[in-house]
């Protein structure tokens, strides 16, 4: 094997190396959560994420909406204490919410 190829095969199979070493660390799952978990928490935001759309009184578009082993997170702005407590209500009597965590801004439009 000509020596200026297997320097080029070694070089190439270092840079590939170099590469995929972040793409391994970063794929490596290193929570405990199960999909099963993961899907749960999804349907939970799904679900408080429709409850604030269909309430009249809780625009829901400014407020994100974070699950995580059934703890509901909301964080955003909203016009009123009124509509912050609101936001906590429905997220609250959503199925399957353990608790919320509101830290919602009011602010005055």
């Amino acid at each position: 094997m000509n020596v200026k190829f297997a320097g080029a095969i070694a070089g190439a199979v270092v840079l590939i190396g170099a590469l995929l070493g972040p793409v391994h660390s970063y794929a490596a799952d290193t929570t405990t959560d199960s999909t099963g978990q993961y899907l749960d928490d999804a349907s939970i935001t799904a679900k408080v994420k429709a409850a604030f759309a269909g309430d009249k009184w809780v625009k829901g578009r400014d407020i994100s909406v974070r699950t995580d082993h059934g703890v509901v997170d909301l964080t955003g702005i909203v016009g009123s204490k009124d509509e912050s407590d609101r936001a906590t209500e429905l997220a609250t009597k959503t199925k399957a919410v353990s608790a919320v965590h509101n830290n919602l801004t009011v602010t005055s439009k």
